[in-house]
C-alpha cells in the first residue's frame, strides 16, 4: 500500500504542476490516478477530445448506491505570464502564515484536501459514498465540466449532494451570477487611412460595440435591482471585454478585429435576453459598414456558457455544509463557478472552500495556513458524517 500523504503534501504534489488551461493537465492526471490505486481506488477518465491533452477525473469510495457527496474542484490554473512573482510559482512556499504557489487558492488546495477525504474514507470506511470530480478547462469558462458530469452519471452511482471547493472563507455559498461569452470578429475593408471613407477599419467598429457595453452597464447599474440581485455584489448585470486585437497598421484601416463580449448574468435575468440585446446592436453596427462595402461583417460564436447557481429551498448541499461549518448565513458571488452545471444536472450545489477569492489569480498567489487547516477539519467532519 503506498504511503497515505498529508494534505500538504498532496497540495505539493498538485501545485507542482503547471496544468495551465492552454497546456495539458494529464500529467497531474496520471499522477492523481495513480496515487488513488495506490490506495485501492479506482478511478475514470473522461476525455476532452481525440487529442487526448486534457480529461477530467471522477472516483467513488463507500458503498455503489446513489445518494453520495461529491467533492468537486478544477485541475487548471490561470497563466503566471509577466506576473512578478516572488517565488516559484509552481513550488509551494510557506512564509508568514500563507502557502504561496499557483493553484494554492484556486483551487488545487481544496483538490488536495478531496484527494485526502477519498482515501480516508476508503481506509476508514462510510456508510454514505464519498465521490471526487476533477475537471478541466474551468478556467476558460466551465467548459470542459458538464461532459465531466454526464460521463460520471453513466459510470458512478448518481451523487444527491455536490460541494464545489472553490475559495470562499469556509463560508456557505448558495447562490452566484451566471456568465456568457461570445467571441466577436469584426471583419472590416482594408483601404489606406488617408481614405478611411471609402474602406471599413474593423477596429473602429469594434469601438461602437464597447460604447454599447459601456451604455449597457450605465443602464444597469442606475436601475433599481430585484431582491435576489440585490444579494450580489454588484447587484446587477455586467458587460465587460477583458482582451482585443486588431490592426495591421497605423495607416490602414483595420481588416480584423477580436474579442470576446462577456456578460455577468444575475440570478432572476435570463442569459438569452442579453445574448439578443447584443446581437441586435452587432447586426445594427453591421448594417452600416456593409453600406460602405458589402464584404465588410461581423461574426458571433458562442465561447463559454456558465449556468447561475441559484438558491435551493431546503437544498440538501446547504444544510450539509451548514451543519459541518456552523455558517447559517445567506453568501452569495459574484464569479461564476461549476456549481450551477452541477445544479442543472440534478444534484443539489453550494459552494465552500478555504481561501479568498482575491488570492485567486493575483501574482504570490496564496492561501492562508489557517484556512488550508480549516479546510482539512471541515473534511474530517465530513468523514465522520459519511460514516454514520
Amino acid at each position: 500500500m503506498m504511503r497515505v500523504l498529508t494534505p500538504f503534501e498532496l497540495m505539493e504534489a498538485l501545485v507542482s504542476f503547471p496544468t495551465v488551461s492552454r497546456d495539458p493537465n494529464t500529467d497531474l492526471i496520471d499522477w492523481v490516478e495513480g496515487y488513488l490505486a495506490g490506495h485501492g481506488i479506482e478511478s475514470h477518465r473522461h476525455w476532452r477530445d481525440e487529442a487526448r491533452t486534457h480529461c477530467a477525473l471522477f472516483a467513488h469510495v463507500g458503498p455503489a448506491v446513489a445518494g453520495g457527496v461529491v467533492l468537486s474542484g478544477h485541475t487548471d490554473v490561470v497563466p503566471v505570464d509577466g506576473q512578478p512573482w516572488t517565488s516559484d510559482p509552481y513550488t509551494v512556499t510557506e512564509r508568514d502564515g500563507k502557502y504561496y504557489g499557483r493553484g494554492t487558492c484556486d483551487m488545487k488546495g481544496f483538490d488536495a484536501l478531496a484527494i485526502w477525504a477519498l482515501v480516508e474514507a476508503k481506509r476508514r470506511g462510510v456508510a454514505r459514498p464519498l465521490q471526487i470530480a476533477l475537471s478541466y478547462d474551468e478556467e476558460v469558462g466551465c467548459t470542459g465540466a458538464p461532459a465531466m458530469i454526464e460521463a460520471m452519471q453513466r459510470v458512478l452511482p448518481k451523487a444527491e449532494l455536490a460541494i464545489i471547493g472553490e475559495p470562499s472563507l469556509m463560508k456557505c455559498v448558495n447562490g452566484h451570477k451566471g456568465g456568457i461569452g461570445i467571441a466577436t470578429h469584426v471583419v472590416g475593408f482594408e483601404v489606406h487611412s488617408s481614405i478611411m471613407h471609402r474602406g471599413v477599419s474593423a477596429v473602429m467598429e469594434a469601438g461602437k460595440l464597447l460604447v454599447w457595453a459601456n451604455d449597457m452597464n450605465a443602464q444597469t447599474m442606475a436601475a433599481t435591482p430585484t431582491a435576489l440581485a440585490q444579494m450580489f455584489d454588484p447587484p446587477w448585470t455586467n458587460a465587460h471585454v477583458g482582451t482585443i486585437e486588431g490592426g495591421t497598421a497605423n495607416n490602414i484601416t483595420a481588416k480584423d478585429c477580436r474579442f470576446v463580449m462577456g456578460f455577468r448574468v444575475v440570478p432572476g435575468e435570463r442569459k438569452e435576453d442579453w445574448v439578443a440585446r447584443y446581437t441586435a446592436r452587432v447586426r445594427a453596427v453591421e448594417a452600416e459598414m456593409q453600406a460602405v462595402h458589402p464584404e465588410a461583417r461581423i461574426d458571433l460564436a458562442p465561447l463559454f456558457d456558465v449556468p447561475a447557481l441559484e438558491p435551493e429551498d431546503n437544498g440538501a448541499a446547504e444544510a450539509l455544509v451548514r451543519r459541518l461549518t456552523g455558517d447559517n448565513a445567506s453568501h452569495v458571488v459574484s464569479y461564476g463557478t461549476e456549481a450551477g452545471q452541477f445544479q442543472n444536472a440534478g444534484y443539489s450545489a453550494v459552494i465552500c472552500g478555504p481561501g479568498s477569492i482575491e488570492q485567486a489569480h493575483q501574482p504570490d498567489e496564496y492561501i492562508e495556513v489557517s484556512e488550508f487547516e480549516a479546510g482539512q477539519r471541515f473534511m474530517e467532519r465530513l468523514l465522520a458524517e459519511l460514516a454514520a
